[in-house]
This record gives C-alpha cells, sequence and structure tokens, in this order.
C-alpha cells in the first residue's frame, strides 16, 4: 500500500555523506538551463574541453533532449591536447553521436607576445573561440565553468553577454531572478551559458560517480600522479596522487587543501593572469 503521509521527505545521504538531494536539484536545474537556451538562442554551440566539466555537460544535454545533443559540439583545438585526450575524443564524437567542430586555433606567433608563455598559450584558445563565432555565426556558446574554480568565475551568471570581440564586463550584467534568464543579445555579440555554474568539484565526481560517466584516463592516478585539472601538454601539471578510481578521488578531495587548478601553469605567471585572460574571452 502506497505511503500517504505527505509530510516534506526525509533528506536522503548516501554512505559516504552525499547529499543526494543536492545531486539530484544540480542536475535539474542544469538541465533546466540548458532547455532554456535551446529554446531561446537561435545558433547555439556548446565548447568541448574534453575534461571532466565538459563531459559531465555532454552527459547532461543527453538527458535533456532525450539521447541526443542537439547542437554542434566545438574542440577549440590547440593540437597540444595529450595524447589519451584526441583518443578520448574519437571514440566517444562516434558513441554519444555528436556534431564534432574541431578546427586548429591560430598560431601562438598571432598571440599577444606581451603576455606570460603560459598565459599567451592559453589566449590561443579565445583567439581559435572568435574565430569560430565569426566563421559559424554562433550567438550561444555552452560552456562547462564554475563558480568554485576560480575567483573571477565567481561573478558569472548563468546567461552572461559577451561583447562584439568576446570581451566580458562583470560590472554590467542583466539581474537573475527566479531561474528567469534574459537570452537577448546586440548584434556581433554572444552569450554564455553555464549549466553547472553552481557546480562544485566534488558535486561533479560524485555526479560522475552516480552515472558512469567516461573520463580521460589522465584523471586517475598513475605512478604517484595524476591530473586534477586536464588542459593542455604545455599548460598542465599533475598533482601527486594514489587515487585510481572515482571513488578513491571523492575520498581524496573530501580532505585536500590546495586548489582545483594549482596544476594550471597560467594561473601562477603573474597574480591576475587569470582575470586579464577572462575579461579577454577566455573560457
Amino acid at each position: 500500500m502506497p505511503n500517504c503521509d505527505h509530510r516534506r521527505k526525509a533528506r536522503q545521504f548516501d554512505l559516504d555523506g552525499t547529499d543526494m538531494d543536492r545531486i539530484e536539484r544540480l542536475e535539474n536545474d542544469s538541465v533546466y538551463i540548458l532547455r532554456e537556451a535551446f529554446s531561446q538562442v537561435e545558433k547555439l554551440a556548446m565548447l568541448w574541453s574534453l575534461g571532466k566539466d565538459s563531459n559531465v555537460m555532454i552527459w547532461l544535454a543527453r538527458k535533456a533532449f532525450f539521447g541526443a545533443v542537439p547542437f554542434p559540439v566545438v574542440h577549440l583545438d590547440t593540437q597540444s591536447e595529450f595524447p589519451q585526450t584526441y583518443a578520448f575524443r574519437e571514440q566517444y564524437t562516434k558513441e554519444w553521436g555528436l556534431r564534432l567542430i574541431a578546427d586548429i586555433c591560430p598560431p601562438i606567433g598571432d598571440i599577444d607576445p606581451t603576455l606570460p608563455p603560459a598565459s599567451r598559450s592559453a589566449a590561443r584558445k579565445s583567439a581559435g573561440l572568435k574565430r569560430c563565432l565569426a566563421a559559424y555565426g554562433f550567438n550561444g556558446l555552452i560552456v562547462g565553468i564554475r563558480r568554485d574554480e576560480q575567483a573571477i568565475r565567481a561573478k558569472e551568471r548563468v546567461f552572461s553577454p559577451r561583447s562584439e570581440d568576446g570581451d566580458w564586463d562583470y560590472r554590467d550584467q542583466p539581474p537573475e531572478f527566479w531561474n528567469q534568464y534574459c537570452a537577448s543579445t546586440r548584434p556581433g555579440s554572444h552569450l554564455r551559458i553555464h549549466p553547472l555554474l553552481s557546480w562544485t568539484e566534488l558535486d561533479i565526481w560524485r555526479y560522475v560517480a552516480r552515472e558512469g560517466i567516461p573520463l580521460v584516463p589522465l584523471y586517475f592516478a598513475k605512478d604517484g600522479v595524476r591530473y586534477r585539472s586536464l588542459g593542455e601538454m604545455d599548460t598542465t601539471a599533475p598533482i601527486v596522487s594514489n587515487a585510481r578510481t572515482v571513488e578513491e578521488i571523492i575520498n581524496e578531495l573530501v580532505s585536500l587543501k590546495t586548489e582545483e587548478r594549482s596544476g594550471r601553469l597560467m594561473d601562477h605567471e603573474t597574480e591576475d593572469a587569470f582575470e586579464k585572460l577572462r575579461l579577454r574571452g577566455y573560457l
């Protein structure tokens, strides 16, 4: 016989103390954001960095649209990815039925020479994104950033406008109340849509564990190191770790005190290096 007690359901926790209601709520919110973006933005694409966050984002999109991603996915290819990353891209482009755009980013010689080395290398993606927007006419880009990753990202909106040059003015953003998002843009500008903005690193890994989402093997420890935040070969360093499974990574993160992006070399070149890149259109 059904339980007829209509009192508020007790909050559910997994064995490791995970608030499973939170994970379910985050998933529902992200699916809602993806559907809102698809219904409101005329020419939409999703950026696929092939990292853990963007793989979660594709997984959510497949849930939101009944197994198929209805817009192109864009990999801004610097030709400096790890071999394992390219192998993952080839495998899951086919398995997930993705419409992949993988144009090559401009060479380093085209990038501002006053930037520090790792920042200059990372800025190739900003230049590649501008070229992509011009070539395909997208006015909306779904991006897998999170507020907890870096201080400047905490100022983002879910629907975040960018100027005609791709610049971001965090002081001039539309308010977002009651899950009502402003999708209007000026001619030549575009929106960045952030369905994972409220997620944390632990949320991502707990969702990966719950859903069995495949990831690039470099996230899992080998010979005492693994990658916690995965970028290109010339801009990313591994951390010391023996966590070889998703569950071991979750347990490691619960007590880890270092920042998630500690292995991203550009974050350490100057105090405001990442902020400058973000304001210039970096992801």
